[in-house]
């Protein structure tokens, strides 16, 4: 279960596309997201996904 919060929701992804995933499609195939309201709801805090670094920032 994802964390609801947008703040908690951003440490949780970078965690796992650091530990876990080659790419933010590889969690989302993984874990069964929507890659769009992932992107959403972290661009709500002004968040995007930055390929050359794995995370979003």
């Amino acid at each position: 279960m994802l964390p609801k919060d947008p703040a908690m929701l951003l440490s949780f992804v970078n965690m796992k596309l650091r530990d876990y995933y080659k790419d933010v499609d590889a969690l989302c195939q993984d874990m069964e997201l929507d890659k769009k309201e992932l992107e959403q709801s972290l661009a709500s805090i002004d968040y995007h996904y930055n390929k050359e670094r794995n995370q979003f920032v």
